[in-house]
């Protein structure tokens, strides 16, 4: 692990309490998002930068996780001295809703039927 890496990270998930309304009128419940963070939000929160990945990415953005033979997919720019500065910002980076690695999807189970929403997972337009 270089020195100008984020370091060891680890991908964490946060479970959405409230229903939320979809664009398209569907509606999800107990919806959970896998992210990551690198540096340190400050005492007025000012200091954040949300990084939005691709549809076929993940939250893992860069750094490493133990036992990673790369680091993240864009770790060339997250980390001290590098143009999203971990000294100075706190990065977030989060999965899409419907995506793989963490956050709720077509593959995780409905809360109403404890079984894999499959095809009946509310898609946006």
């Amino acid at each position: 692990m270089k020195r100008e890496s984020a370091g060891l990270v680890e991908t964490r998930c946060y479970t959405i309490p409230e229903e939320i309304a979809l664009e398209h009128g569907g509606r999800l419940s107990e919806t959970t998002v896998a992210y990551e963070t690198y540096g340190k939000l400050n005492k007025e929160k000012s200091n954040a930068i949300l990084v939005c990945h691709a549809l076929s990415g993940d939250a893992h953005a860069a750094g490493w996780h133990k036992g990673d033979e790369k680091p993240g997919w864009w770790d060339i720019i997250i980390g001290p001295g590098k143009a999203l500065d971990t000294d100075k910002f706190s990065v977030i980076c989060s999965n899409v809703l419907g995506g793989c690695k963490g956050t709720i999807g077509p593959s995780s189970p409905n809360p109403k039927t404890g079984k894999p929403y499959g095809l009946t997972f509310p898609l946006s337009p």
